[in-house]
Parts: structure tokens; sequence; C-alpha cells
């Protein structure tokens, strides 16, 4: 049966999201927050801006207004970056439907509040956990568009909500598998940005092929460490949200977070490599959030501190690899 489907945000993925959408037949209105940028993708018909060169069909409608947002929609994407969906949604929540269920594309922790994204817009909305659901894993936006085989999770507390996403956005080259641990599913999609920073780092430095398998795999137990001390089931950091997102996000060559570590670790500052994308990087404010909940939570993350010291106190990028290098002789497990 075809829908109507609200997707909040104008970047990548929400516009991938979008066209993956659109192909299935439904019906689709993409909300942008800048008007400017709603009226160019309108009028160009194509994502200029973010992901240029693939048209908008013509069940793709683009609106900046508010109060258009979820015009008849039965169910809306959230495709905002983490450490905006607080802004973006109370702007819009006066507009949404009492129960329009929503799943979110953003991968990050909140500042301060250390709230996932299906945590924000339940806050926000005031809604239960059971209306949310998130859709992760190894997917480079410029791929998808391109129609490259991709495979990612549909996870949420009601399994009918993950089942309908999954029949929503599945595609011939796009398969989506349900998974249960919300939780999990997001930790592991905030933490893996982190660990892609290390490697963009590692790639800037020329530290070759043994010092990136070994970040990964070390990155992957301490973000497992977390994910277990926060209430996460250990396989999901297993699957694709987990290890498959972090193979993609530490090696592919347009990841946002692993090319602006790769900028710092050919020794731009901190603010040039920023100010060098367009894109919001996720994994910087995500890093100081991880921090703050491996602290609260008493879980060791020895990569993640050394991104951070690297990020907030200005230790040269050498100087954190070589103190990672002499911390104490232990087991691997």
């Amino acid at each position: 049966m075809k829908q109507t489907i609200s997707v909040i945000g104008d970047g990548a993925m929400g516009t991938v999201c979008a066209l993956l959408l659109a192909e299935n037949g439904h019906a689709v209105r993409i909300w942008s927050a800048f008007p400017d940028q709603a009226a160019q993708m309108s009028e160009d018909r194509e994502n200029k801006l973010f992901l240029p060169g693939y048209p908008l069909p013509s069940n793709i409608e683009v609106s900046g207004e508010e109060g258009e947002a979820f015009q008849g929609a039965r169910i809306a994407l959230s495709a905002v970056p983490t450490q905006f969906i607080r802004a973006v949604w109370s702007r819009l929540a006066p507009h949404c439907p009492d129960g329009l269920p929503v799943f979110s594309v953003a991968k990050g922790v909140e500042n301060k509040t250390l709230l996932r994204p299906t945590q924000i817009l339940g806050e926000v909305l005031d809604a239960p956990e059971s209306r949310f659901a998130v859709l992760s894993g190894p997917s480079i936006a410029p791929e998808i568009a391109r129609h490259l085989p991709a495979t990612v999770a549909s996870a949420a507390i009601d399994p009918a909500l993950a089942e309908w996403i999954q029949t929503l956005i599945t595609r011939p080259y796009f398969r989506v598998y349900t998974n249960p641990d919300v939780k999990g599913v997001e930790i592991a999609g905030a933490t893996k940005n982190v660990i892609a920073i290390a490697a963009g780092i590692l790639d800037g430095m020329k530290s070759g092929c043994n010092a990136k398998a070994a970040l990964l795999s070390r990155g992957l137990a301490e973000i497992t460490r977390l994910g277990e001390a926060l209430g996460a089931s250990p396989a999901t950091f297993a699957g694709l949200a987990g290890v498959g997102d972090l193979v993609t996000t530490c090696t592919s060559p347009v990841g946002r977070n692993r090319s602006f570590g790769e900028a710092i670790g050919t020794g731009m500052t901190v603010e040039e490599a920023l100010s060098a994308t367009r894109s919001v990087v996720e994994g910087v404010a995500t890093t100081e959030s991880v921090i703050a909940l491996a602290a609260r939570s008493g879980v060791e993350m020895p990569i993640t501190e050394a991104v951070y010291r690297i990020l907030f106190e200005a230790v040269p990028p050498d100087e954190a690899i070589r103190q990672l290098m002499n911390r104490p002789l232990k087991a691997e497990c």
C-alpha cells in the first residue's frame, strides 16, 4: 500500500532515503529548515548542496513551510543531525499529529543530556519509546544513490513498526533487516563516528594497515563495552549497525568523520578541518558525549579518550598515539 511520508531534513541521507521511498511509489515530502535550500531543491529538482547529480522524481515535493511538514503523512523520517534534533523538532512539534510514528537516521548522542536521537524525539514530542524507530548501518549516501548494494537494520521496540519501515524502504539493492535493540543500534551508530575520526587521523599520518586494523578491532571492543554497560545487546555490535557501519565509516573516502580526521592527521587544526566541509561532522560533538557516558558508566575507552584529547585539549596526534601504545600491558579480553 502506497503511503505519504515526511522526510524531515535536507542532507544527503535524508535525500537518498526520500529517493528510496519514492522508488517504491510512495508520496514523499522533504521538509527543510532552510527556506532557500527548499526553494532551490524544489526549482532544480535536485539537492545540489548535499547530493548533486540525482534528480528528484515527481512524487517527491520539497517544502520549507512548517505547517506543511507533516501534511497527510502516515509516518515521518527524521534526518536531522543529532545536535539539532531538539531545536528543529521543537519548531515542528505543534504541527506533528498525535501518534505519528517517526524513524531516525541520525547518529550521535546529544551533548549535556546524553540522550540518543529517539530519546530526544520522545522528549520533544512527549511520546512513548514505542512510537520511534531507527534505521542504521553501513549506508554511505552517494553509494546508495548509485544503486550500489547496501544492507542496514530497522530497529524498534514495536516489531510491527520495524517491519513496516523494512517494507517501506527496502529496494532490490537496499536490504533491510529488523532488530529489537534500539539502544544498541543507536549507541553503535554514534560511537563508530568517534572511531572513524581516529581512523582518518591514522590515514592522514600514513600510519599503515596494521595500525588501522588494530584501531578497528580495539575500537569495536570499547564501544561494545559501553553498549553492554548501558544495557544494549552485545550481538548488535557484531552486526550491521556495529562492525558493519564501523568498517564502512573508517574506510570510505567520502565519509565525513574519517575525512575530517584525515585532515587533522595531515596537520590541519580542528577549526580548519571543520571549516573545510559543508556537512555536519557528528563525531566531534559525539566524542564529548561519549566521554561523559563512559565516565558515568565506569567504562574504559582509551581510543575515544585519545580522540577527545586531540579535539578538545590540542594534544598532537603523534603524542596521542604514543600515549595509547605505551599504556600498561594487559590481556586482550
